[in-house]
């Protein structure tokens, strides 16, 4: 019998206890940041019907910091992952398929990157947040990746707050920064497809 707390969703002891999720190996994600880049794999992305999303920012720390984000934007297949660095070539070559509404891009806490991208003059487009797609096992709170994980898979989905709130907008980013940043938009894909499965998303 599983440790649930009273919203159904395993305990943080429990979670402790189950198997490491097991993400892309590095070979599987590229990290783009030239239009040329994005040209040799147009055709490869645009017939991807649903993708993983999420982006990441530069954390502010400050009081009035202004966001600048997002400054990586991460779309992961079931077999890889797209971690582009955000400049003026690559936001343009995504903003059709960020405002395209026939191609479905599936994450986790969505609203706030409808409000950065909206400041670039993007409106992200056939987006679906996974937070609120709980109700079956009777979890009304908002979900977020890691309890997903937990609760699907009986994984854990390690969160390393070190890295989450690093420099996103490096030139260079780190392995771990890769890594990490290919796993939150692969996981969030993998949820949508079990959910899917489970017949809890039409």
């Amino acid at each position: 019998m599983e440790n649930y707390t009273e919203n159904n969703v395993p305990s943080r002891e429990q979670i402790a206890l189950y198997p490491k999720f097991i993400s892309l190996d590095p070979e599987q994600i590229l990290v783009i940041k030239t239009l040329e880049q994005c040209q040799a794999i147009q055709t490869e992305l645009e017939n991807i019907a649903i993708l993983g999303f999420d982006t990441e920012s530069k954390p502010t720390f400050r009081k009035g910091e202004i966001n600048t984000g997002p400054h990586l934007i991460q779309l992961a297949s079931e077999h890889k992952a797209y971690l582009f660095q955000v400049n003026s070539e690559t936001l343009t070559f995504l903003s059709k398929l960020l405002s395209n509404p026939q191609q479905l891009k599936v994450g986790f806490g969505l609203k706030n990157d409808l409000h950065l991208f909206r400041k670039k003059n993007i409106e992200l487009q056939g987006i679906f947040d996974l937070a609120k797609s709980f109700k079956s096992f009777g979890i009304t709170n908002t979900v977020g990746i890691k309890n997903a994980i937990a609760v699907l898979f009986q994984q854990n989905f390690q969160k390393n707050k070190r890295i989450s709130t690093s420099n996103w907008s490096k030139s260079h980013l780190s392995p771990e920064q890769i890594s990490y940043a290919a796993a939150d938009a692969y996981a969030a894909l993998l949820v949508f497809l079990e959910l899917q499965r489970l017949g809890c998303i039409k």
